[in-house]
């Protein structure tokens, strides 16, 4: 499975760090930058580059992070396609993926541990996305996707 994952400069380092742990379980990322945490940059280009790799399907799901999360999950979820969840937990990343067919996850650099995260991205991936109820409710955010596009 292809993974890919973005930051801006405040969520590198946890990045960095969840690019590493994916490495370990055997995922393949693709890291879209940014390349470190000194240099200031822009949220929205990442949180769209990571949407933009999954609704193109260069990736089956991807990752992505700034200082709290917010910025590029309101940027993954510009991208017509894109389930961007924040989380910051197990059990939302766990609901986000079987509830919400969530294909970004989105965390907070300066407000989720590298633990809590790894945790997270964990539940995340092993949940399934749930069937009965939630395929209805996923129908209608691709009809409004189809609306915004």
């Amino acid at each position: 499975m292809r993974v890919a994952l973005g930051s801006d400069h405040a969520g590198y380092e946890l990045k960095a760090h969840l690019a590493a742990t994916l490495e370990q379980w055997g995922f393949d990322v693709e890291d879209l930058g940014t390349e470190n945490g000194e240099d200031s940059v822009d949220y929205p280009d990442y949180g769209e580059a990571v949407g933009r790799a999954v609704a193109t399907g260069e990736a089956d799901l991807g990752v992505a992070v700034c200082g709290s999360g917010i910025g590029v999950s309101i940027a993954a979820n510009k991208v017509p396609g894109v389930r961007a969840a924040l989380v910051h937990d197990v059990t939302s990343a766990h609901l986000a993926r079987e509830h919400n067919h969530a294909n970004v996850l989105c965390f907070g650099g300066r407000v989720t541990g590298p633990t809590v995260a790894v945790e997270a991205l964990r539940a995340w991936l092993d949940a399934a996305p749930g069937e009965g109820r939630h395929v209805g409710r996923i129908a209608k955010l691709t009809t409004l996707d189809e609306r915004r596009a």
